[in-house]
């Protein structure tokens, strides 16, 4: 099926998901997940009218970037290791897995701009996942004020694989406490209006849990 076929599937369960939660799907970007399809389908994507492209590995980024360049706006949403931070810094507008000082300090001294980073949070303290576990989050944000290239835009997870919606939908509503704690700290470096929640399987419960950027590979562009 076409990239743009599947677009309107998917942007008719957003806009029913936001009505239910009472939102405006113009609150929604949908970050399109190409780290298993090839170039042309990612173009495709952007000729369907995506703009937001998500990669895992710096691999996979660094060949499609050598191709589209900058149309689209590049999302980091793997796990980052700190030697390859270099490769990709530069290159991205958004990071989605901050959840280590070490990696702050990385993209803090390899950084031309400020690159606006989610802290990855495990919330439901799931062994396989990476990520911080929420007790630990506002102490990071705080730790993290001296880095004057990092901002930290969101909260960043990733709900069990389950068909249980009740395990699913706490995971998100636990992301979303966690952020409400740290806007209340009113620091200038984490505004945290960003939620990075919800793929294929889960990005209607997690638009009716608040939130802001789903992540779709599968069901997108497959």
């Amino acid at each position: 099926m076409k990239v743009s076929d599947k677009l309107t599937m998917i942007k008719e369960k957003i806009e029913q998901a936001c009505q239910k939660a009472g939102r405006s799907s113009n609150e929604i970007k949908i970050i399109a997940v190409t780290k298993y399809v090839s170039t042309e389908r990612a173009q495709e994507a952007l000729d369907s009218g995506i703009i937001h492209l998500g990669e895992n590995r710096d691999e996979g980024l660094l060949d499609k970037w050598n191709t589209l360049g900058n149309r689209p706006i590049w999302h980091f949403i793997g796990t980052l290791q700190t030697r390859k931070v270099k490769n990709i810094v530069d290159k991205v507008s958004y990071i989605h897995s901050l959840d280590r000082i070490s990696l702050a300090q990385e993209i803090n001294k390899r950084a031309t701009k400020t690159i606006p980073c989610f802290i990855q949070v495990n919330v439901s303290k799931e062994e396989s996942k990476h990520g911080l576990p929420a007790e630990s989050v506002v102490d990071f944000v705080k730790q993290l004020m001296p880095f004057k290239q990092i901002e930290i835009v969101g909260l960043m997870t990733m709900a069990p694989f389950t068909e249980d919606e009740y395990i699913v939908r706490n995971t998100f509503r636990g992301l979303k406490q966690l952020q409400q704690e740290v806007q209340a700290l009113k620091l200038p470096h984490a505004p945290c209006k960003e939620l990075s929640m919800g793929m294929s399987n889960d990005y209607e419960i997690a638009i009716e849990e608040g939130a802001t950027f789903i992540r779709i590979g599968t069901a997108l562009v497959g």
